[in-house]
Formats: structure tokens, C-alpha cells, sequence
């Protein structure tokens, strides 16, 4: 019911103030005048202590309002809002904004009092929008239950701050920038809604196009990441958030750790999500009118068409320092050109047309650069000219983007004389802008935006598939050394990790003295390297704990010597347990860093760029969240400067992307089966002769962990492929078939399928025939987030060829409450007990989940599926036109 309760709460028919007063001045009449606009809903003031508030009838507590209440607004001091609480939820109020300050701000009081009122909101299920907050306006229906003094014009953006204050200021300035919006909320200390509740809520919003967020800090960040990978692709979301903290890297014992600040997280996370992270306010807005655009560049290549050399140059200027591309025109656009155009024009993109040009020419440049397939996009150029006023210019473009599908931006220089012309162009939600620049980089954030999602749910490559690795005698690793009263792995530890999830590893002997070493030594081979092995010791380089490039017995043994007098005098603490020796790598033609950590908002976290002992002074990596993929995992990589490297250097060979995917993936399941690790680096990971390995690693052990939690991934925010729903099954053939979750590399079997199934089974399934199987159409049924959607496919392997020949879903409500299943088997695969099956596995992952109820709904005229829902327990009624509906109650 939570969902359906944020519902009522943010569009109730029945509001009660708590703490409204004629008071000039206060809170509580300000809310009250705003809440008496709203002539559609009812209102109840609260006020013991009076019969009447501004002329409305005032009662004395929530249990003598004479109606059910859905919304109450209270605004008391704090510490009488558990008191209020209760009662609200004694009398079944669905949702509750608290205004009230002195909270968690003020210190332990505060904290308490927020504790008391989470105890109670939980005890009566209701819904709580702050402490701290503003409260929320909906314009579009008139409804405002803050204390703004303003009311802000309806619109399609809607702004959700957590700071009520900057939220406040923002909102005033976007008013008198003319920007209308949809919702405006202030969330204040979140201890229920929070970002990600209201990303649900506006998701399902018919009125916002485009989601604004002022954030401070993430609160829940699974629900967070939910929420905006579930909507990021149907509604542009876009945050500002501030601060640029390194508390957490003073602390760190790693290189990874050390590298990934809190911010450098937080910017992996929007990025993963799909959301868009802006620098300044004004970014805010600008990006909500221009990502909310149905026109997307298809590509970088921008056309300019100007009046003006001067601002033409300076767009290609601005265009190639943020990376954008300027357009070749094609023969035939300079063909078209040179026909009307004076002899002494550019000749060149940008496209100078001169001054004392018509508003003809204009539009004739335009509508050539628009047709031409090497374009696309283009950014008009205007300056105020007697020969084709501003505002036909603007009404000329206008008409001629009704009939593009690409991309045009206007740059109107000039004040009062294209004022109009700029409004026209607002009318019309074309992009408009004071300077080339600004228009510039609106085309390049497009191009950024459209790119980054199409990277983001790409189409895996399938990797090679081998069997999951064994982890017991890992988990006895860690049970040791904390038993040992450690948290640092020895690298011999730290590399069996490694070497059990296949990634390459140099192999580690220890020594106690330097016969020993020189022994090992002539077993592997020289050159090798000796290196400290020390639980006091993360960074051996910096206690002068490694020696490189030893050719013989002789040199080992005054290098074991000098080693050992450096690490005593730079680390006299340390307990130091032997040394390391491993044959030397040689011919290392590049060396990159892999690591990870935790995360206090994110949780585990992957880090890749370049490595070496200067990795933390270069600072060139990225951040992703587990679990990769093929397609991540190549994300993380083109992220960095040094990937242009690794294709090739100053004559070294270029590494191997596939190779280097593959250990990114094995290193993010190794991650993803070890919430124990704290951290863990891999540094130097080599590159030789293409190939990579692991010439050092340590795992650090997070001491803090509970085994006892109900998760298996506490610490992950984005759950990964749930491996426990693959079983095999026998048709009633006795075809032999793999039951098991979908990926997002099965988007090609499942086209596959799909573009062979009968009309019927189309039908049947979709209410109608598809014609278009698009990339975009299957992203939503393969590229899923398993915590609100669960799709199990049937696969079949034929002469070595596997194929899908049938899938169920269960999608969950956004409460996580309840569900809708829909199954689909392939044509000639009907009528073999797979349907039956697949609703089996479905209720049982329904129940796993402890949903309250499945349901689906079934064309009457499909019997058979009918008759497999009734014989596993499901009611079925018709429910209207030729539809049935089909529900089972699992609680």
C-alpha cells in the first residue's frame, strides 16, 4: 500500500492542518492561505485553542475532524510532533508532511524524536514527507502545502530539493525566468519519502516530463538507483549536487580506496543510472528543456549557419574544445549552396551568410543543411538586421523543424531587438541562447546524453561461460587471518583469490631467509622480484619493501639483505613474516590499476585506470558499480585516458580489450560473492606483449562485517544475476531445457523468438501483433533490474546452437507488494507442460519475495492458459471487453 498511499498523500481530497493560526507572520498561516487556494480539496485547520481560523471552523486535535483525513500538514513545534503523529495515525491519515524543525539538526533531542516518529510511521504504515521541509506544491492542480509566499506557474519540470531553503531560492529565480513546473517538493531530513519514492511517483506523472533534484546526500541509495534506472530512459533526470568530500580517502589502505573519493562515487552512480549530473542552477533548467526533446543528435556532427563570421567562428571554437565535431558538408549541400548564395561566402562550414541576409537565405541554408546525411545537427546563428527581422527569422525556423526529426539549437544575439524572437522560439520548446557558447555546449551535452544511454543498454557480447568458482577454501582464507587477528592478505592470499575468479596472477613463493630465496629463485628463474611480506605493511614500495630486475644468486642475496635493512629502519613496527619471490615480468608494456571498495552510500565499488606506484598522483581511472557486464565493463575502460593508450603507443602492441573485458567481469563477480572484502587492489595489472596478469594484489578485510543479515549482497545496491533460478527441465517430451533468469545478453534469442512466433501467439500474449521488434522495445524486457522484475526464459540446445523458446515475467508493483505475470512459450513448444512450469517457478519466486498476490491478465479466448492458472490455484473472472483477469492470494 505504500505507493498507493504517496499517491493520496501528494493528490489528497482531505487536508488537515495541524498548528494553523491567524498569526501574522508564522508558518502556519502562510501554509494555511496557501491550502484555502485549493478550492477542489477540503480543509480543516487544527487548533485547540480556537473555534475558527481565517473564518474556517477549527477543531481541536485530528480525532474531531469530521471526515477521514488523507493528508496532514504539520507545523508544531518538535517536540510535540510524536504526540501529533499518533493521533494522525489513530485516525488512519495516509501520508504526513512535518514542517516542523528540531530534529536531527539540533543533536541527540532531535535524533530521538526523529526515531519516535519513524517507530510510530511504521507501526500505522504511513507515508512522512521531512522533518525540516518546505512541503510540496502540485501547480497543475493547484495545490500548495508549504509556506512559499509565491505560487509557482504550472509547467512540465518538476524540482525536488532537500535543502528547503536553496530549494526555495531556486524555485523564485526559475519563476522569474518564466519556468512553470509540475511539482516542487522539499524532502528535509527524509527519514521516509525520499529521492527515490518521489522518482517513482513522478515517473508515473503524466504532467512532468523532466525531474530536477537539488541532492545533498543520496539517503537510500538502492531505492535511489532503483527508481532512476527504472525511469532515466522515458524522463530525463538531472541533479545538482554540491560538495566535494575526501573524508573517506584519509583513511583508506589501498590505492583504490585512497583514489575513490565520495564524489568520484557519486559520479559513477548517476552515470550508472542514466541521469544526467549538472554543475550550476541554471544547468538545471537549461537541460531539462533540452533533454526533454524528442529531437536527439544522431551524432556529434554540428552545422552551423550564421549572419555573422565572428559568432560562427566562435561556435566552432567552442564546438571542438568541448568535443563536439563540425560537419563536412556534402558536395551536394555546397552544390545547393554556391546556387543562391553571394561567390565570397565561407564556402565552409559554418555556413557565413553574410550580412544583409534575407529571411530566404536563412531558410534555404538551413533546410540544405538539414537534408544533408553528414549532418547531425544544426545551431542558427542570429544578429539583429533590417534586412530579415528577428522575429520572421525565428517564425521561419520554427516552421521548419515541424519536419525535422534533427536537432536545432538558436543562438538570437542581442537584447531588446530579439527579445520576441527569442519568446517565439520558447513557445515553440526549441533551444534559444544569449551566446554561441551556451548553444554549443546545450549540443554537446544532447550528443553526451544520447550516447551515454545508448552505451549504457547496449547489447552485451557474450562472454565465455565457465562454471561458477568454488569458495570455500577462500572463506576459510578470511577465517584464518581474522582469527590471526588480521585484516591485510598477504599477496600468496590475496592472488589464490584471484587466480580462483581467472584472473591471471604471477605465481608467489615466500621466503624466511635468502638461501631460501635464491632456491626459489633458480627454480623459476631470473630475472625475478622480491617484495616485504608484512600484515603492517599496505604499501610495500613506500617502505622501500620491493626490489625489481634481480639477474642472479649473487645479487639476490645482497638485495634480501638491503631490502631487509630499509624495511627495518622505514618500518621498525612491522611484523615482517618473509619475502616474497616471484619470476620478473619483463617487457611490461603498460601498467593499469584495478581495485575496490566500500562505499558508505554505494557499497562496493570497482576502480580501473592507470597503474603503477604513481597511479595516485595521475589520477586517471573510473568507477563502476558491480555487477559489469561486457558492455560495462568496456564502459569503465573507455572511460580513462589511458584506454587510448592500450590501442597502441609509441610502437607497443595495442592490450587485449576482449581479455582485459573478461577479467573485469570475473574481478566484478569476485566482488559481487565477497561482501567480507573491505578492499582490494590490483596494481601493477600488466600488460605484456597484449596480454594482462597480476603482479601485485591485496584484499583487506572488512572487519565490520555481519554474516548474520538477511541479504547475501548487503553490500550492493544493484542486484545481480540471480543464479539460484537456474535449474534444468524436461518437457513432457523429454526435450531436456535450462530454466533460468534473463540477461541482457539475450536480447539476440530473444528477437529471435519473438520474430518467429505465430499472429496468434502474439496476440495472445502482447493484445495484439507486433510490428516492430525495435532494440529500444527489447531493452525493457531484457536489460531489467531484478528487484522489481523477474524474467525466467526457457532455453533449448539444438546441434550446438542454443535457442529461447519461451519466457515469464513477473513485474512487480512499485511497493513491492504484489505483481503481474505474463508468459510466452514458442509456437511449437505449446502444449508440453512449459506454461504450467514457468507460472510454477513464478509463484515461487512470488512467495520468495513475500509478495501478497499475482495476477494476470488472459484473452478470454485463451482457454488453455486459463485452465493452467485455475489448476494452480488462481481465481479467474472476466474483467472487461475480451479480457479475463486471473489472481492468486499468497498471504
Amino acid at each position: 500500500m505504500s505507493h498507493i498511499q504517496v499517491q493520496v498523500m501528494f493528490n489528497p481530497a482531505t487536508i488537515a492542518l495541524i498548528g494553523a493560526t491567524e498569526k501574522i507572520g508564522t508558518v502556519g498561516r502562510t501554509i494555511l492561505e496557501n491550502l484555502l487556494r485549493s478550492k477542489e480539496r477540503k480543509i480543516f485547520p487544527v487548533n485547540p485553542l480556537r473555534q475558527m481560523v481565517l473564518d474556517v471552523k477549527s477543531y481541536p486535535s485530528i480525532a474531531s475532524v469530521p471526515e477521514h483525513v488523507n493528508l496532514a500538514v504539520v507545523a508544531t513545534p518538535a517536540r510535540s510532533v510524536p504526540v501529533v503523529a499518533e493521533e494522525c495515525g489513530q485516525a488512519g491519515v495516509e501520508g504526513l508532511v512535518i514542517i516542523s524543525a528540531g530534529f536531527k539538526e539540533i543533536g541527540e533531542e532531535g535524533i530521538q524524536l526523529e526515531s519516535e516518529i519513524e517507530r510510530i510511521r511504521k507501526k500505522y504504515g504511513m507515508r512522512i514527507l521531512g522533518p525540516n521541509c518546505l512541503g510540496f506544491v502540485r501547480p497543475t492542480l493547484g495545490l500548495n502545502a508549504t509556506f512559499l509566499q509565491g505560487e509557482p506557474p504550472p509547467g512540465n519540470i518538476a524540482f525536488i530539493s532537500q535543502s528547503g531553503a536553496l530549494g526555495s531560492a531556486i524555485v523564485d529565480w526559475a519563476v522569474s525566468a518564466g519556468i512553470g513546473f509540475s511539482m516542487f517538493a522539499s524532502l528535509g531530513s527524509m527519514i521516509d519519502v525520499d529521492f527515490g519514492d518521489m522518482i517513482d511517483f513522478l515517473g508515473d506523472d503524466e504532467a512532468t516530463r523532466s525531474i530536477l533534484i537539488y541532492m545533498e546526500g543520496v539517503g537510500n541509495a538502492r531505492r535511489f538507483m532503483s527508481a532512476a534506472r527504472a525511469f532515466a530512459r522515458r524522463k530525463p533526470i538531472i541533479i545538482l549536487k554540491p560538495g566535494r568530500f575526501a573524508e573517506s580517502a584519509r583513511a583508506a589502505h589501498s590505492h583504490t580506496g585512497a583514489m575513490a573519493g565520495d564524489d568520484a562515487v557519486y559520479e559513477a552512480a548517476f552515470r550508472r543510472a542514466g541521469v544526467v549530473r549538472v554543475g550550476e542552477i541554471a544547468e538545471l533548467f537549461d537541460a531539462a528543456q533540452v533533454l526533454d526533446s524528442k529531437r536527439f543528435p544522431a551524432g556529434p556532427r554540428l552545422a552551423i549557419v550564421t549572419s555573422a563570421g565572428g559568432p560562427g567562428v566562435m561556435a566552432a571554437d567552442a564546438l571542438i574544445h568541448l568535443g563536439g565535431e563540425l560537419a563536412k558538408l556534402s558536395e551536394e549541400s555546397m552544390k545547393q549552396l554556391n546556387a543562391f548564395l553571394p561567390s565570397y561566402w565561407s564556402k565552409a562550414n559554418p555556413v557565413d551568410i553574410l550580412g544583409g541576409a534575407t529571411v530566404e537565405r536563412f531558410t534555404k541554408a538551413l533546410t540544405i543543411c538539414l537534408g544533408d546525411p553528414m549532418v547531425d545537427g544544426v545551431l542558427v546563428i542570429y544578429v539583429p538586421m533590417d534586412s530579415a527581422p528577428s522575429t520572421q527569422v525565428a517564425q521561419a525556423v520554427v516552421d521548419i523543424v515541424k519536419n525535422t526529426r534533427k536537432p536545432v539549437i538558436a543562438t538570437w544575439m542581442g537584447a531588446e531587438d530579439v527579445e520576441e524572437g527569442r519568446h517565439i522560439f520558447v513557445e515553440n520548446n526549441i533551444p534559444a541562447y544569449e551566446t554561441p557558447e551556451e548553444a554549443v555546449r546545450t549540443y554537446v551535452n544532447m550528443c553526451r546524453y544520447k550516447s551515454h544511454l545508448d552505451q549504457l543498454y547496449e547489447t552485451p557480447d557474450e562472454l565465455p561461460a565457465h562454471k561458477a568458482p568454488s569458495k570455500d577454501h577462500l572463506k576459510e582464507i578470511l577465517k584464518i587471518a581474522l582469527k590471526e587477528g588480521r585484516t591485510l592478505l598477504n599477496e600468496g592470499e590475496s592472488k589464490d583469490f584471484l587466480m580462483t575468479y581467472r584472473i591471471p596472477v604471477t605465481m608467489v613463493q615466500v621466503a624466511q631467509d635468502s638461501e631460501a630465496a635464491v632456491s626459489i629463485a633458480e627454480k623459476v628463474g631470473y630475472p625475478v622480484v622480491i617484495k616485504v611480506v608484512s600484515p603492517d605493511i599496505s604499501h610495500k614500495s613506500d617502505v622501500g619493501g620491493v626490489i625489481m630486475g634481480i639477474d642472479s644468486s649473487a645479487a639476490l642475496n645482497e638485495a634480501y639483505k638491503r631490502l631487509m635493512q630499509r624495511v627495518k629502519k622505514r618500518a621498525p613496527e612491522a611484523d615482517i613474516m618473509g619475502v616474497a619471490v616471484e619470476k620478473m615480468v619483463t617487457d611490461v608494456d603498460y601498467e593499469l590499476i584495478l581495485g575496490a571498495k566500500k562505499d558508505r552510500d554505494f557499497g562496493s565499488v570497482i576502480l580501473f585506470g592507470m597503474g603503477g606506484t604513481m597511479a595516485e598522483f595521475i589520477k586517471d581511472f573510473s568507477i563502476g558499480l558491480p555487477p559489469l557486464n561486457q558492455t560495462l565493463a568496456k564502459m569503465l575502460m573507455q572511460d580513462t585516458k589511458v584506454y587510448k593508450m592500450l590501442q597502441g603507443f609509441r610502437g607497443k602492441p595495442a592490450a587485449d580489450f576482449e581479455g582485459l573485458e573478461e577479467i573485469l567481469v570475473n574481478f566484478s563477480n569476485l566482488i559481487i560473492d565477497f561482501p567480507e572484502i573491505a578492499e582490494i587492489d590490483i596494481n601493477p595489472l600488466a600488460i605484456a606483449n597484449g596480454k594482462a596478469s597480476a603482479l601485485d594484489a591485496r584484499i583487506i578485510i572488512d572487519k565490520n562485517y555481519d554474516a548474520t543479515g538477511r541479504s547475501p549482497y548487503p553490500h550492493l545496491i544493484i542486484t545481480p544475476y540471480p543464479t539460484k533460478y537456474t535449474t534444468p527441465w524436461q518437457l513432457s517430451d523429454g526435450t531436456e531445457i535450462l530454466l533460468r533468469a534473463i540477461r541482457p545478453e539475450d536480447e539476440p534469442a530473444e528477437h529471435e523468438m519473438l520474430s518467429t512466433l505465430s499472429k496468434k501467439s502474439l496476440r495472445t500474449r502482447f493484445f495484439s501483433t507486433i510490428k516492430d521488434i525495435s532494440h529500444e522495445w527489447l531493452i525493457l524486457f531484457c536489460n531489467i533490474d531484478y528487484d522489481r522484475h523477474m524474467a525466467i526464459v526457457a532455453e533449448m540446445e539444438e546441434h550446438g546452437k542454443k535457442s529461447m523458446i519461451g519466457v515469464a515475467r513477473l513485474i512487480m508493483n512499485q511497493d513491492l507488494t504484489s505483481a503481474e505475470l505474463a508468459v510466452l512459450v514458442q509456437d511449437k513448444f505449446q502444449g508440453k507442460r512449459l506454461g504450467t512450469k514457468f507460472v510454477d517457478m513464478l509463484i515461487e519466486i512470488a512467495r520468495d519475495r513475500g509478495l501478497e498476490h499475482v495476477r494476470a491478465d488472459v484473452l478470454t479466448e485463451n482457454v488453455s492458459m486459463l485452465k493452467v492458472f485455475r489448476r494452480l490455484g488462481f481465481t479467474t473472472q472476466w474483467a472487461s471487453g475480451d479480457t479475463s483477469e486471473a489472481v492468486l492470494k499468497l498471504k
